[in-house]
């Protein structure tokens, strides 16, 4: 029986079949090894000595994963604990992105306390951000009380002080940072919010942009302020918090820092003290205003001339970093140093 013969076009269909087939197929393992590189980076400890211990954390918004950074050839005491500090990352980072970048380890391992790094999932969010603002669907509440649970594991697990534990975040992570300090007011005692969205300015995706644009900002009663801010109660149950915002940011508007403090305040029967600028050799100065009531500090505003939407004096390496501004790093770990020296004593439920 005589072989039917092939047309032309079905020839070239064929050969562009094959073609397509192989080039597809190049393509997808080349996207596999590009994947499994970034994989793999990511597993990579930072850079600096110390351990980066790996671990997941369940709650009502599903799983996130954390590293906790603790410093070399620590030798405790029977019964010593350390303090912890819990940084958050922001948008197009990760929990490895946000130590290097911000070099909080170095601190820890000179200071002697470990630092949590979650890690928000790209299901969760395809940026990497945290959902700060996603109040009406109740999704910001469950990833807040996720990252509770993350922090629970990491001080049952580890000799960790539950009485001295602080909280620091950029953009996104400074916005879920308040968030969960106004959540749980008595589980830190201090909380430091770089860059970040004044506190009840955004409840849904629609007002969340608005709000980076300095929109929105709550009301000034202090009632009004609690309902807002969604804090269990208001009047000395915040913890103490600090502000660290440029004022050439084009992300997340400036006036979020002044809305901040003023909200802080309020909540807080906090009042403000004169303004004074404060310059480190040739870095960017700052303008730092003092909200205390009673004579302890409740808010300091740290206003950074020439800083954009960067991590102040971060790795010069790295995205969302400026070197040349004052030591953002430092100033957190001075701020809950000192909080956690005035609160000796005090017991959290």
């Amino acid at each position: 029986m005589a072989r039917r013969a092939i047309s032309p076009l079905t020839r070239a269909y064929q050969r562009n079949l094959k073609a397509l087939t192989k080039a597809t197929l190049g393509s997808s393992k080349r996207i596999a090894n590009q994947v499994q590189r970034a994989a793999a980076k990511q597993l990579k400890p930072p850079p600096g000595r110390g351990d980066w211990l790996p671990g997941v954390a369940l709650g009502p918004a599903g799983a996130r994963r954390y590293h906790l950074y603790r410093p070399p050839e620590l030798q405790l005491k029977l019964g010593e604990k350390l303090p912890l500090v819990v940084m958050l990352h922001g948008c197009g980072q990760t929990g490895r992105d946000f130590a290097i970048s911000t070099r909080m380890n170095r601190i820890a391992a000179r200071e002697g306390f470990m630092v949590l790094y979650p890690e928000q999932d790209r299901i969760a969010n395809a940026q990497g951000c945290w959902n700060w603002y996603d109040r009406r669907s109740g999704k910001a509440d469950a990833e807040a009380a996720t990252l509770m649970a993350a922090i629970d594991q990491a001080l049952m697990l580890y000799p960790l002080d539950r009485d001295r534990v602080a909280l620091a975040g950029l953009s996104a992570g400074a916005s879920m940072a308040a968030l969960l300090a106004t959540r749980y007011p008595l589980r830190f005692k201090a909380v430091a919010m770089h860059s970040g969205v004044a506190p009840g300015a955004a409840r849904s995706p629609a007002t969340a942009l608005g709000a980076m644009r300095g929109q929105h900002v709550p009301p000034m009663p202090a009632t009004a302020v609690g309902k807002a801010m969604g804090a269990a109660a208001v009047f000395a149950t915040l913890p103490p918090l600090l502000v660290l915002h440029g004022d050439a940011d084009t992300v997340v508007s400036a006036s979020n820092a002044s809305s901040t403090a003023a909200v802080w305040a309020v909540a807080t029967g906090a009042r403000a003290g004169a303004m004074r600028t404060v310059q480190r050799g040739k870095r960017h100065p700052m303008r730092i205003t003092d909200f205390t009531r009673r004579g302890r500090v409740a808010v300091t505003l740290c206003e950074i001339a020439g800083l954009g939407h960067a991590w102040s004096g971060g790795a010069p390496s790295m995205l969302f970093t400026d070197a040349a501004g004052p030591d953002a790093s430092k100033l957190v770990w001075a701020f809950a140093a000192r909080q956690f020296r005035l609160g000796a004593g005090e017991r959290t439920p």
